[in-house]
């Protein structure tokens, strides 16, 4: 394993890159982490280099696609498990976003399915993305689920990097993620994996 420095403007131009190079009537890239490691604020970044390169992009967040409080809160509100088991649904970001980007699919996806601070559906339309075009899907515990993207991102937070990073309301979820990295090993699973454990400067691990 090598880990190479690189900076954040060069990173996104590498990734955009990565996603450009491929060849498909539409594009799912997840960005797979942490709240803590930034990952929406990461994604948000490669919007413009992948439009640069003709790419139109449609954002998708994981916040947007949890289930109902009472599906969630089924076993209290800090509960570890019930956060990997059951808290996204991964069923609803399927058929709502990554299937209709098959190639024989509509184009058509909905950015969110429930908003968690009314506990009801935002009713948003459906977007139509152009041929060529990106969805950038970013949350926790996206892969190993069986999800059909063609590009995938983790960003690590190593060991007690990501106790020390993420914040103290939030700290329940940390058996979760332990839970996610044994049974799962993303950093194996992903196609780029980019550790963020210095804030500001990215570190790619090169297999």
């Amino acid at each position: 394993m090598r880990v190479r420095a690189i900076t954040p403007e060069k990173l996104a131009g590498e990734l955009a890159d990565a996603v450009d190079g491929m060849r498909r009537r539409w594009l799912r890239v997840a960005v797979d982490g942490a709240a803590a490691a930034g990952t929406a604020g990461f994604a948000d970044g490669l919007v413009e280099p992948l439009r640069v390169r003709g790419r139109e992009v449609v954002r998708v967040r994981m916040d947007g696609y949890v289930r109902p409080a009472s599906l969630r809160f089924e076993h209290g509100r800090d509960d570890p498990d019930s956060f990997y088991e059951s808290w996204f649904d991964l069923a609803g970001l399927r058929r709502e976003v990554l299937d209709p980007l098959a190639d024989d699919g509509t184009g058509q996806v909905l950015p969110a399915l429930w908003d968690a601070a009314t506990d009801r559906s935002p009713r948003l339309d459906r977007v139509r993305l152009p041929e060529r075009g990106v969805v950038l899907v970013d949350g926790p515990l996206l892969l190993g689920a069986g999800l059909p993207f063609d590009r995938t991102v983790h960003l690590w937070l190593p060991g007690a990097s990501l106790a020390r990073h993420t914040p103290e309301p939030e700290r329940w979820t940390l058996p979760a993620f332990d839970r996610y990295h044994a049974e799962v090993a993303p950093e194996r699973l992903a196609d780029h994996v980019i550790r963020v454990d210095r804030p500001g400067h990215p570190a790619v691990v090169d297999a």
